[in-house]
């Protein structure tokens, strides 16, 4: 479909949301489950997401090209774990896919041994893998500021380099918590290593992974959606049950809690999951997105619904994402009343403005092909009809959401 069009009704809600499985946790699941020797069905409640059913195809198929598609994850992983395995294989994707920079990665593979050529452009996709022959490089520095899937490639491959691996993370280290994520599902499989944050060096000696059980948690990303119906409901007895998420979680976009708290949103942990729960918002808010810059868009379009002045730093990442999601941003709040700003390059944002929706007409929002665009707008149908263009861009990540939204918005297609 083209588009989907969202009505209000005129009826709070009180549902249960059964949401997907993490991308991030199944991404690095399968690579270091496949790294042990472990069949597929070692790994429980898989993400839906096309990201993660891209991965489970292109580890099970042995041709001479791995279509990673628009999937950024899919490509690193799998670029570090082909070159870590000796495989000959170009990489390539969608016509975006081959904007985003990896050169980062592919210097710390070649560093470690790894033969490979870029097809096209140096520094971006397409490449060509031509083997691996171990260099004796056991002290890899890499910078830690442009994407932590690439010290996360690293990190998953590093047991298996015949002297380990001592990893230096140069400059700020963004999106921490993914790291972390990274260290803990290795240690799930067996794996010890040792972080020194202070220092920014991660230790793994030579080991091999163990095979065991694994199952995937609910997606917090996902959550981040449902927060925002709750906050923008207009009726006060609104609430929601978002199963599958655990009470201490790995993932850095359960920060989603603690924001939303500022922002009219109180979290009750039920032991399948969270409650969510209307509370009293605050006027204004300043957070550091570093360890979670995918929630950016969610926060920024509730801050601008609600009136809530916002302060963001550490969104510098956005602008390499599945599309420049600054300029997406701050296209499409415009046509709410929202006003992003850049006050330091690069640095620091403001957002502010009074919400403006047109009564009789209807608002449509563009999704640049990016999912989070999609859904990150989609909660201003309970406010107003819109229309959201382009809707499928959601399997990227999260395909049942359009009809877990007919939960609470009605819609047609």
């Amino acid at each position: 479909m083209s588009q989907i069009r969202l009505f209000p009704r005129n009826k709070s809600f009180q549902e249960i949301i059964p949401l997907p499985a993490s991308k991030s946790e199944s991404n690095r699941a399968l690579i270091i489950n496949a790294l042990a020797g472990g069949a597929l069905s070692n790994v429980s409640n898989l993400a839906e997401a096309r990201d993660t059913q891209t991965m489970i195809r292109l580890l099970a198929e042995n041709g001479e090209v791995a279509d990673v598609l628009d999937a950024g994850t899919t490509m690193r992983f799998l670029t570090a774990y082909y070159a870590i395995k000796g495989q000959k294989k170009k990489m390539t994707g969608t016509p975006r896919m081959c904007e985003r920079p990896i050169g980062i990665l592919v210097d710390a593979l070649r560093t470690l041994g790894a033969d490979i050529t870029y097809l096209n452009k140096e520094g971006y996709p397409p490449m060509q893998l031509n083997g691996f022959s171990y260099a004796g490089n056991r002290n890899l520095p890499i910078r830690g500021d442009v994407s932590s899937q690439f010290i996360s490639a690293i990190l998953m491959l590093a047991p298996l380099l015949p002297a380990g691996l001592e990893l230096t993370i140069t400059g700020s280290l963004g999106s921490k918590p993914y790291v972390e994520m990274t260290l803990a599902q290795m240690k799930h499989f067996g794996i010890q290593a040792e972080a020194d944050w202070k220092r920014a060096v991660i230790n793994i000696p030579a080991q091999p992974y163990q095979v065991n059980p694994f199952a995937v948690e609910s997606d917090w990303s996902g959550a981040s959606y449902w927060y925002s119906m709750v906050a923008l409901s207009p009726f006060e007895d609104a609430s929601l049950e978002l199963l599958g998420l655990k009470e201490n979680s790995l993932q850095g976009d359960s920060a989603i809690q603690h924001i939303m708290a500022e922002m009219g949103v109180k979290s009750t942990y039920t032991g399948r999951g969270f409650l969510l729960t209307k509370c009293d918002a605050k006027p204004s808010l300043a957070w550091d997105f570093t360890d979670c810059p995918d929630l950016a868009q969610t926060i920024c379009v509730v801050a601008t619904a609600k009136n809530i002045h916002l302060t963001l730093t550490g969104i510098e990442s956005l602008k390499v994402k599945e599309t420049d999601r600054v300029f997406a941003l701050q296209q499409e709040l415009q046509k709410i009343g929202g006003n992003l700003v850049e006050v330091e390059p690069c640095l620091k944002y403001e957002l502010s403005g009074a919400l403006s929706i047109p009564e009789q007409a209807v608002t449509e929002f563009e999704t640049y092909d990016d999912h989070r665009m999609a859904m990150a707008f989609a909660p201003l149908g309970l406010l107003s009809e819109i229309v959201i263009h382009e809707p499928g861009v959601v399997a990227k990540s999260y395909p049942s959401f359009w009809s877990h939204v007919d939960k609470v918005v009605d819609s047609k297609e």
